[in-house]
This record gives structure tokens, C-alpha cells and sequence, in this order.
């Protein structure tokens, strides 16, 4: 193998290395909030939004490492799409990091607010799910497995119905514990900030299954939308520009 090619393929080994650490300090986020959370530990609140800082750092390394080998070495097919790949993953993880800060803000916010059995029930059930399906996709992602990646879709239903019954639960309390209202609205964000994570996860695993195929789900719609033009055109129809209209 010349001596160039090797060098390449260890620059893309790095910035995967750097992808899976990077997902593996989001993933050490997710039960750190919420420990802070149910234990009103306002140190340990700090400590989560201070390490936003690190994510920060690697995230932009990663993105820097991604454009230099974009540009010096124009990858082709697979090594193009391992790359694009990891600049999206970068994007999402870190997005991943800010909402776990996001929820140790918002128990700074609710300090002092005692939390029923089943809301304290509901979060921890949360963001284990959370946290499973971000291992999930950061495994997809490192062993290259698309049939995992594909699979976490369905797998984020029951994150998806935990977080419909939080809501419910949030009302409950609201009306029979005395939870006041601006309480309750945090305690509804944060329930909104573990099934953001979730959908984070099921893009990942879209995107790992493009790194390996070349496939995305948006190419489905797209391919619907030539069909439709296709038979409007034979018929004589018109299929509305949507792209035109927002331009107006």
C-alpha cells in the first residue's frame, strides 16, 4: 500500500475514533443530568454545562480534521461518504450534548420542586432509553452496521410513548401535587430535550446506513416526487413548485 494511501486511511481511522469519543461523552451526559435532576445537586448541574465546553472542542476538531482530508486528499465513493458522514454525526452528537445541558439548566430552574414518584419514575425510564439508543447508533456507527442502523427507528417508540405519558403525568401532578405552572412548563421541556436525543439517535442510524449503502430515506420521497411529475406531465397536470411558493 503506497505510503499516501496509508496515511489517508489512518486520518479517516482518527476521525472515527474521534466520532466514537465524542458520542461516548454524550452518552456519559445522559444519566450525569439526570442525576442532577432528581437530586437537585446544583454542583453537579454546573459541572454538565461546564462540559459542554469539551464537546465543543472535539466537535470542532473533528469538523477541521474532516475538511482538511476532504481537501487535500478528494475522497471518492465509500471514503467520501465514511467522511460526510462523520461531519453529520459531529453535528448531531453535539446537538445530543447541548440537550443534556439544557436539562441540567432547567433543574437549576426547578430547584426546590419536590417531583412525584411516577414523574421521577417517567424521567429516569426516559433516559435510559435515551441512553440506549445512543449506544445504539454510536455502535452502528463504529462496526459499520446498517441493519442496527435502520432498526433504531423503531426502537425509539418506546421513548417516543414514555415521553406521551411524562406529559400526561406533568398534568397530573400539576392539578393533584400542587406543581406550579411555570414548573410545570420546565419539567415539559426537559421531557422534550430526552426524546430530542432519541431522534438524534434515529438520524444517526440513517446516516450510518448511507455511509454503508449510499441509501437515504430522503431518496424515497424523491423518487416519489419524479414519479408524480412524470404521470402530471403525461396527463396533462400540474404539480405544485412548493420551493416557489415559499420565495413569495
Amino acid at each position: 500500500m503506497p505510503e499516501q494511501r496509508k496515511t489517508f486511511h489512518q486520518e479517516l481511522d482518527e476521525i472515527r475514533d474521534d466520532v466514537v469519543r465524542l458520542g461516548a461523552l454524550v452518552g456519559e451526559l445522559i444519566p450525569r443530568g439526570t442525576e442532577v435532576l432528581l437530586t437537585n445537586d446544583m454542583h453537579g448541574a454546573q459541572l454538565v454545562i461546564e462540559s459542554d465546553d469539551e464537546l465543543d472542542d472535539l466537535s470542532l476538531r473533528i469538523e477541521e480534521q474532516c475538511y482538511h482530508v476532504l481537501a487535500l486528499q478528494q475522497p471518492m465513493a465509500s471514503d467520501l461518504r465514511s467522511i460526510v458522514t462523520g461531519l453529520w454525526l459531529t453535528g448531531e452528537l453535539e446537538r445530543s450534548g447541548d440537550l443534556m445541558v439544557n436539562v441540567a439548566k432547567g433543574a437549576r430552574r426547578i430547584y426546590g420542586v419536590t417531583l412525584d414518584p411516577k414523574l421521577r419514575g417517567l424521567i429516569e425510564r426516559m433516559s435510559e432509553e435515551a441512553s440506549r439508543l445512543m449506544t445504539f447508533a454510536l455502535d452502528a456507527y463504529a462496526e459499520r452496521d446498517a441493519s442496527l442502523g435502520v432498526a433504531i427507528d423503531d426502537i425509539d417508540d418506546a421513548l417516543d410513548t414514555l415521553h406521551g405519558d411524562y406529559i400526561e403525568a406533568i398534568f397530573e401532578s400539576h392539578a393533584t401535587h400542587d406543581i406550579g405552572l411555570q414548573a410545570s412548563v420546565q419539567l415539559a421541556l426537559i421531557g422534550r430535550y430526552y426524546e430530542r436525543i432519541g431522534d438524534h439517535a434515529v438520524n444517526i442510524g440513517q446516516r450510518v446506513q448511507y455511509m454503508v449503502t449510499g441509501w437515504l430515506p430522503e431518496q424515497t420521497g424523491a423518487a416519489r416526487l419524479v414519479a408524480r411529475r412524470s404521470l402530471a406531465a403525461e396527463i396533462g397536470a400540474e404539480i405544485p413548485d412548493l420551493g416557489a411558493e415559499s420565495k413569495q
